[in-house]
């Protein structure tokens, strides 16, 4: 009994060290769940000219090219060496021209230069081939019909650029009574140019109505709005540059309604059919 009783006394010390407190394990106390992570926004990159050339080369288009130089950070090589090097692989004069803008200083109330703030969102029409555009109810710049047009008169010149310009009255004939499209003032047209001409070589026409054609008299050699003078059916308008070689202006109610054409310069010799551009404007 005696050795019974002594090793019930050592279990019974053993307990009593086991559950003072400072021979107790220590237990673990979760963590309170923090969350997620906060991860720092990435920093925008730079974009230099071969960020523009890759972009190009992936044929994005204009709009997005132009929105991406004037939200994000630029560092453009603009000499002239480097525009003959955009211009060669493809990029438009007026993505150059973003860039170009993007790289400007301008002078602080102290007279330090510095970076030129970041520019608005850009929105430019979203025309890439020569031609004449109407915008339409949607806001989206669509073509004005093609149509051929025959001229009644010689000594029509190649260029209106050319030196020794003829006077001379040229009439125009299309065949058909009216467009095929119909359109409302006020209307707002683009003409995107071919290089080295100005929206004020097109010449603005109102046609003759016939039973089955459409005709016009004018002056040839690029004087149009100068020297039309009676009896000619030039129509006056005054187009702004918005970009390089795209110019717009807007036909008002005043111009009236009727069978009109843009005609371009440079057609040529169009006794064997030119190019016009036509539409109608219904009151």
């Amino acid at each position: 009994m005696s050795s019974a009783r002594a090793w019930l006394t050592i279990l019974f010390s053993t307990l009593l060290l086991c559950a003072a407190p400072g021979n107790s394990q220590t237990m673990e106390t979760p963590q309170a769940d923090a969350g997620p992570a906060t991860v720092a926004p990435a920093q925008a990159k730079t974009l230099t000219n071969a960020s523009i050339i890759r972009m190009v080369g992936a044929n994005l288009s204009d709009d997005l090219i132009l929105q991406a130089i004037a939200s994000q950070p630029g560092k453009y090589s603009t000499d002239a060496d480097a525009l003959v090097d955009l211009k060669d692989a493809g990029v438009s004069e007026r993505v150059i021209a973003a860039m170009v803008n993007k790289g400007r200083k301008h002078l602080t109330a102290g007279g330090t230069a510095t970076d030129d703030p970041p520019p608005p969102p850009v929105s430019l029409p979203l025309v890439n081939e020569m031609g004449v555009y109407y915008k339409d109810r949607k806001g989206a710049w669509q073509p004005l019909s093609v149509e051929v047009v025959h001229s009644r008169s010689s000594g029509w010149i190649k260029s209106t650029v050319t030196q020794g310009i003829i006077k001379q009255d040229m009439n125009g004939h299309l065949n058909g009574r009216e467009s095929k499209l119909p359109l409302q003032a006020p209307i707002e047209i683009l003409i995107y140019t071919p290089e080295g001409v100005d929206a004020a070589e097109y010449t603005f026409l109102r046609f003759h109505v016939h039973s089955n054609s459409r005709e016009f008299r004018t002056l040839t050699g690029g004087i149009f709005h100068s020297s039309g003078g009676a009896g000619h059916d030039e129509v006056e308008f005054h187009a702004s540059k918005i970009a390089p070689r795209t110019y717009q202006f807007t036909i008002d109610h005043s111009v009236g309604g009727g069978e009109f054409g843009i005609l371009p310069p440079g057609t040529g010799n169009i006794t064997n059919g030119g190019k016009i551009y036509t539409f109608a404007i219904t009151e």
